[in-house]
């Protein structure tokens, strides 16, 4: 039944996503972030469903009418060098046939991020774009935090299989990043049940989150409640609801769960910190004797046994964004993530300047807010976690230089309305506070 349904689904949206490339996208984002078809037991479990949205995706950029064109802005181009570094360091790798499979999935991802950019412009296509997100991720944030009740967070919560968010680690960090976007859908929505259903999506993330156990996703957390603090209006009332909120959400949690979250601070003893310093250590020891890194089929025991003889294999990842890039694609690589992400977060700085005090733009300045909260959920989680290829920042990329495009094009004279007949953030977003600017 559900191999039926997902199959309808996608032949039913099929000749409006080659009709609209804007449609195409949002049916790639769905299938490449929820992997809907993992979730089925039938034929549709390993059919290439993803490449059939890729390819109507393509084909429509022939056959649309809609206004294509790409926004080269500072963030796109140093994406575009990014992805030119990653396919020089394949071609040099270490194990160069190794390391094409893994470039082979990066560039399908890349390729879908530029079609995005070129498609999506006007406030209508980047809001259907973030539901598109929210809805994919929130589905096992929802799952996930149901399931930390019913068991009393005593088991964890993993994504689905055979995807960048199998693991608890990661599904943690990729709802965390996502809940800073369902606030924004709650803050533009102009329905009470809307609000409401997204408030109740956002607690039950939460809950998700700190059900992973995963103890880089409770610092990723820690650090996009700390932002949000410190951008608020009123400190004091709101520090106590975030340390009220807080303190119920762990005091629900278990000991066990309790007993892990303080190994952060006894990592010496905890064998897995252990392994992610050794994979570190490794990363930088071939880094440091190859200018172009090791390539991504990187992590074999010979490998190791020549550039860091001491540690142990472990899990063959590197445990960190920083890390995986530093020894995949060295300093080189490392230098172009690091200036992608600055440029992203500037970008989103751009268009809080840009849009303050202007209540026809009052949708942008909330929105580019809450990407670089989720940002920071990456920047901070990610730190932990093997996520550097992971569609949802580069989707968050995409949100925030087409949302600068739109405003340079003056879309607010054609559009005063979003998704779903979104409105102005129900918040005093018209003409922001002085003390909300911060961080810009």
């Amino acid at each position: 039944m559900r191999d039926l349904l997902i199959l309808g689904i996608i032949i039913a949206a099929l000749p409006f996503a080659i009709a609209h490339t804007w449609i195409a996208v949002i049916l790639w984002t769905w299938i490449s972030l929820m992997n809907p078809h993992k979730l089925a037991f039938g034929f549709i479990l390993n059919a290439p469903i993803a490449a059939v949205a890729a390819g109507a995706a393509l084909l429509s950029m022939v056959f649309t009418r809609d206004k294509l064109r790409m926004p080269w802005t500072p963030p796109v181009i140093v994406l575009l060098l990014l992805v030119l570094w990653m396919c020089l360091t394949t071609v040099f790798a270490i194990d160069p046939i190794g390391s094409s499979s893994q470039l082979n999935k990066v560039m399908k991802i890349q390729i879908m991020t530029v079609v995005a950019l070129i498609a999506l412009q006007t406030r209508k296509h980047i809001e259907m774009f973030i539901w598109i997100i929210v809805l994919s991720i929130g589905y096992y944030g929802f799952k996930g935090g149901i399931f930390t009740i019913l068991t009393g967070g005593g088991s964890r919560v993993w994504g689905p299989p055979g995807s960048f968010i199998e693991e608890n680690n990661a599904l943690a960090v990729a709802v965390i990043m996502t809940i800073p976007l369902i606030n924004y859908l709650r803050m533009v929505a102009t329905r009470l049940v809307f609000r409401l259903g997204l408030l109740a999506l956002m607690l039950l993330c939460t809950l998700s989150a700190l059900g992973s156990q995963s103890r880089g996703a409770f610092l990723a957390i820690s650090a996009m409640g700390l932002v949000l603090w410190y951008r608020s209006e009123r400190k004091v009332v709101n520090g106590v609801a975030i340390a009220v909120i807080a303190a119920g959400l762990i005091a629900f949690m278990p000991s066990s769960w309790e007993q892990r979250m303080r190994t952060i601070e006894t990592y010496q003893q905890d064998n897995s910190a252990q392994s992610r310093l050794g994979a570190w250590r490794f990363c930088a020891n071939v880094a440091n004797h190859r200018l172009l890194g090791g390539g991504f089929d990187l992590y074999t025991p010979l490998n190791y046994a020549v550039y860091a003889p001491a540690e142990s294999v472990g899990t063959p990842v590197a445990h960190s964004i920083y890390f995986s890039i530093l020894g995949e694609h060295g300093y080189g690589g490392l230098f172009l993530f690091l200036l992608l992400w600055w440029l992203t977060f500037r970008c989103a700085a751009r268009i809080r300047r840009q849009a303050r005090d202007r209540p026809e733009m009052a949708w942008t300045y909330h929105l580019a807010g809450m990407c670089q909260v989720s940002m920071v959920g990456y920047l901070a989680g990610g730190a932990f976690l093997q996520l550097a290829y992971f569609d949802l920042p580069y989707n968050i990329l995409v949100v925030l230089v087409v949302t600068d495009r739109w405003i340079r094009e003056g879309g607010w004279h054609q559009e005063k309305v979003g998704a779903f007949g979104s409105g102005k953030p129900i918040t005093a977003a018209a003409a922001p506070h002085p003390a909300a600017n911060k961080l810009t």
